[in-house]
């Protein structure tokens, strides 16, 4: 396994590619965006997931598409930057909502972050939204198919899959992470091979997880972490230093970890703060949908010029001193 931090990188020769450019990826793509709100029933769960969708309009050939959970207390309408922005540039990206761990958990609560805290104690919510994610795709298989709503519009061999704090969870799930829960009820794993890249984003700390290697052993999909130095969770014991243990725990596939200088856990939402600064989030915001773009781009556009921005120098030199940059990939 080959590991390169950032002070061994600017040792090595620069090989970025001048043809994939992150001052184009921070700007809005070529497509106007179509936005549709929808609410799917999964009748094997008698269960309701609602769904913010963003779509290309009048792309030409059916658009990659992305789903994105998001964190603890959230909702579809949240993280809508991102899904402006990849749409925008040529994805079809699904927001779920997860009904019992969605803003119901918290408004009109006499204290949200108490409320939320109680919230994450309640195993169910962590068996309900990888299942979310797995029936969104057997949604769109079906809306793709000829006569669906989005026939033809959607590319669902080309899968990846995002999400913040609670979201990051569902991801890694999805993505193949163990859990004990999974384990006590007789399932092997949340895993969907239908995903083929992910973007775990202030991923939780494993409860229970003695053999870290173990747990993340299932994990074998390239994967872009991304935290903050000052990303500590609100509503648990997880500390900033902690959200490095999917990456340094996951081998055998391409990891990046991007680590925001002075970035929290609320710089990735894009909606109002309850709490902290806020007075660099549009920075940040900037550069995670840029650089997220260029991870889609490279793994499910399969675009060299992407990729090699991403491992060739282009990621570290596009953020600067905003963030650090670790990455892992293998011999």
């Amino acid at each position: 396994m080959k590991w390169l931090a950032l002070p061994a990188l600017l040792m090595l020769p620069i090989l970025m590619s001048l043809a994939w450019s992150a001052d184009v990826a921070a700007e809005p793509g070529p497509y106007d965006v179509e936005v549709m709100d929808r609410e799917w029933t999964d009748p094997a769960r008698d269960r309701v997931v609602p769904v913010r969708i963003y779509l290309p309009e009048g792309a030409e050939e059916p658009a990659p598409v992305i789903v994105f959970s998001h964190g603890l207390g959230g909702t579809r309408e949240g993280y809508g930057y991102l899904g402006q922005h990849w749409a925008s540039h040529g994805y079809v990206s699904v927001h779920l909502q997860h009904i019992g761990s969605d803003d119901t958990v918290w408004r009109g609560t006499d204290d949200p972050m108490a409320a939320m805290r109680a919230a994450i104690s309640n195993p169910q919510l962590a068996l309900d939204r990888p299942a979310d994610a797995s029936f969104a795709m057997d949604t769109l298989a079906e809306l793709n198919a000829p006569g669906g709503e989005l026939e033809g519009r959607v590319d669902l061999e080309r899968a990846g899959i995002a999400g913040h704090s609670f979201g990051a969870f569902t991801t890694l799930a999805i993505a193949g992470q163990g859990d004990t829960q999974v384990q006590r009820m007789g399932m092997e794993s949340y895993k969907d091979d239908r995903f083929i890249a992910a973007i775990p984003m202030s991923a939780p700390v494993p409860a229970r997880a003695r053999d870290l290697d173990r747990h993340y052993a299932g994990v074998d999909i390239p994967c872009f972490h991304m935290t903050g130095t000052e990303d500590d969770s609100p509503v648990s014991n997880t500390t900033a230093d902690q959200r490095r243990i999917p990456f340094d725990h996951i081998g055998g596939v391409d990891q990046i970890l991007l680590t925001f200088q002075g970035g929290d856990h609320m710089i990735f939402s894009g909606r109002p703060r309850m709490m902290g600064d806020d007075s660099m989030d549009a920075t940040f915001q900037s550069h995670i949908a840029a650089t997220t773009l260029a991870f889609w781009d490279a793994y499910l556009k399969a675009d060299d010029e992407a990729l090699d921005w991403l491992y060739g120098g282009g990621l570290e030199e596009s953020v600067g001193d905003l963030a650090q940059i670790e990455i892992k990939q293998p011999e």
